[in-house]
């Protein structure tokens, strides 16, 4: 470790704490800045899109607080930890410190060094029953262990940045097969009419369940092992991509007996439908969920990807009885919602052209698991020095499941 150096966060470069424009002034809403928010980096190693926008009026009412491309934003208030690049000049707001590297050090190795603090970050989050903050000052002065050489930085980032750069080229390719797919259901189901199509309440096509959540006050219940059985949120569905597999918490097997849990065929559409309505996924082998998740069972299993475009393009808006449809909608609802039903030949011709482009996406959803198990193993190695970053192969990890790599 001789060529390892103990340095404060803030001497890898400016740390910028961000701040929100006046939300009282149109003016400042209306551009193509993008605005960051913790929400923006949770899923991805780049900021490629945030929710809200600002002009450049609006950046500039907060200049001290501008990001250029390459700065590194991590989430300090609440959930602490998430991490992200942005890709081009930005605003965060003040939920977010960013370190702007300095010449000394390379950004991309920054970025790595933000993720492998995750579990102190994790710690610091428990220390307090209020919200928690970790402010610019704190944030600044974390004791980090890093290589004194740039080049050595840069090697190790390539080695982690390899696999990620693979994980959003996969996510990107998903993205354009969902798409085409989209297309293609609007120009055959939405733009051209056909009166030989029947509309049916959901439940006379779809065995219909419902999730369930054991009682929390009996944590026994519940685990993080994945050995155990997937049990899906709503917020799961939210980073799942297209097909679902895994998920945050875990029930025990006792847990599915003793209440009566539905376990969820492999290849079923889920529907989100309390509280956040209308998030879709494709269960990718068994598993449950709780009592916010309707089920879309059957056999005929050639409707699925029809199923799964109906659903994106339904309007859940026209099912609420208030005002509010997080709260309005239940699961009789659920089963009663119109459902169109195409003809066979449809169906059968729709599955014949989107089923491929499903099946890529399942298998670069699932290249993508591989990927990030073998970053996450690999980082706090790479990153303690435990792995000497010349004895990693970058093409095996990319092309196996095994790692390549001898340790000091």
């Amino acid at each position: 470790m001789t060529k390892w150096q103990e340095i404060k966060l803030g001497d890898l470069g400016e740390v910028v704490t961000g701040k929100t424009p006046s939300t009282k002034v149109d003016a400042y809403w209306c551009g193509d800045i993008p605005f960051i928010t913790p929400k923006d980096i949770q899923s991805s190693k780049h900021i490629f899109e945030t929710e809200r926008y600002l002009s450049n009026e609006g950046m500039l009412s907060v200049k001290g607080s501008i990001l250029p491309k390459n700065a590194i934003c991590v989430s300090c208030i609440g959930n602490i930890g998430y991490v992200s690049m942005t890709t081009k000049q930005s605003i965060s707001n003040q939920q977010i410190n960013s370190i702007i590297a300095n010449d000394e050090n390379d950004a991309n190795f920054v970025y790595y060094l933000m993720k492998s603090l995750w579990p102190y970050f994790k710690n610091y989050e428990g220390q307090s029953t209020t919200l928690s903050i970790l402010n610019k000052s704190q944030f600044s002065k974390i004791d980090v262990c890093i290589p004194k050489n740039k080049d050595i930085q840069k090697k190790i980032a390539g080695v982690l940045g390899a696999l990620d750069d693979k994980i959003e080229l996969n996510n990107k390719i998903n993205n354009n097969l969902e798409q085409q797919a989209q297309a293609l259901f609007k120009s055959w189901f939405v733009d051209k009419e056909n009166s030989e199509r029947k509309t049916i309440k959901a439940e006379e096509f779809f065995d219909i369940s419902i999730g369930k959540t054991p009682p929390r006050k009996e944590p026994e219940w519940f685990t993080n092992n994945s050995d155990d059985i997937v049990w899906i949120s709503i917020s799961d569905m939210g980073s799942c991509g297209t097909f679902i597999s895994n998920s945050s918490e875990y029930l025990v097997k006792e847990a599915i007996s003793k209440f009566n849990i539905k376990i969820v065929p492999d290849n079923t559409v889920l529907l989100s439908f309390k509280l956040t309505v209308g998030r879709i996924a494709i269960t990718d082998g068994e598993m449950t969920t709780n009592e916010a998740i309707a089920h879309f069972v059957t056999d005929k299993t050639e409707v699925n990807e029809y199923l799964y475009c109906y659903l994106k393009n339904f309007n859940f808006q026209t099912m609420g009885s208030t005002s509010s449809i997080a709260t309005a909608v239940n699961s009789k609802i659920i089963k009663s919602m119109p459902f169109v039903l195409p003809t066979e030949k449809e169906l059968t011709d729709f599955h014949v052209v989107t089923y491929p482009m499903f099946r890529q996406i399942k298998a670069n959803q699932r290249e993508n698991t591989r990927l990030a198990a073998i970053r996450d193993a690999l980082l706090p190695k790479l990153m303690s020095g435990e792995i000497d970053v010349s004895n990693v192969d970058i093409s095996a990890l990319t092309s196996t499941d095994k790692l390549s790599f001898t340790e000091e």
